[in-house]
């Protein structure tokens, strides 16, 4: 019973948190948004034509929506507890009754929650541009929390090791923003030349926007079982490595 509440206390703070300071959280990603879908959907998306037989506004709607659902939920957990690092009061939860598993599942349950509520917001921004249909909810659905779920875990981590703000800032800019540009969000992988569509393959973010495609559209650059394995190998890997890492205490002792 202990243990739940100190997960319900975590996450309503996680959630509440984000809350509270709206005009920072949500309403960045939903103007973002819609200048995504005003330049390259409407404007260039004209020149463009359709891709895989589908209107350009419509095929990267899904891309767009999944893209902010991955910085929104990585973003929360990185600075909100590397915030508590900074502000020391993470301490009070480690001499607290409280297990890692179970402050690891506040932290990403936070993550998840923003990346959701900042999906649906971007979702209904994309209303006011196209009427998109869900072909296949089930896929959706579960594409929208696996994804939430693994860059929360990527958060956790990056706030682990960080020693500072500026490390915080290193991994979103460097490693997340370019996976995230180059796994098919505005474009279809079939438009590259042999070689580039090799190393596309390699990119991890290509298959959750690829399976969250097929869920809207029914169209996808990759099978869309083996997308769904990929992320969920990905979450049990950081997900292991999150929970060693806090048994040995890395970041948090010093």
């Amino acid at each position: 019973m202990q243990r739940l509440i100190a997960f319900q206390t975590i996450l309503f703070k996680e959630v509440y948190r984000f809350i509270r300071i709206w005009p920072q959280t949500l309403l960045p990603p939903a103007v973002n948004a819609g200048l995504y879908f005003l330049i390259f959907g409407k404007l260039i998306g004209r020149r463009i034509g359709d891709m895989h037989g589908i209107a350009y506004m419509d095929y990267i709607v899904p891309g767009v929506i999944l893209m902010s659902v991955i910085t929104n939920a990585y973003s929360n957990v990185v600075a909100s507890f590397y915030s508590s690092k900074f502000q020391h009061y993470i301490e009070e939860m480690l001499i607290a009754p409280v297990p890692g598993w179970m402050m690891l599942a506040g932290y990403v349950g936070g993550g998840v929650v923003r990346g959701l509520a900042v999906g649906g917001v971007v979702m209904g921004i994309s209303a006011l541009f196209t009427d998109l249909k869900i072909a296949h909810t089930e896929v959706v659905v579960l594409v929208f929390l696996l994804t939430a779920t693994l860059f929360s875990l990527a958060g956790f981590l990056n706030a682990l090791f960080a020693n500072s703000f500026d490390d915080i800032s290193i991994i979103p800019n460097f490693v997340l923003t370019p996976l995230v540009y180059l796994g098919g969000v505005f474009y279809s992988i079939d438009l590259l030349p042999g070689a580039w569509k090799i190393v596309s393959l390699g990119n991890p973010v290509l298959y959750m926007i690829s399976a969250f495609r097929y869920g809207f559209l029914g169209v996808s650059d990759v099978d869309v079982g083996q997308a769904v394995l990929v992320i969920i190998e990905f979450i049990l890997l950081l997900l292991l490595w999150a929970l060693w890492l806090l048994r040995r205490g890395t970041g948090l002792k010093t």
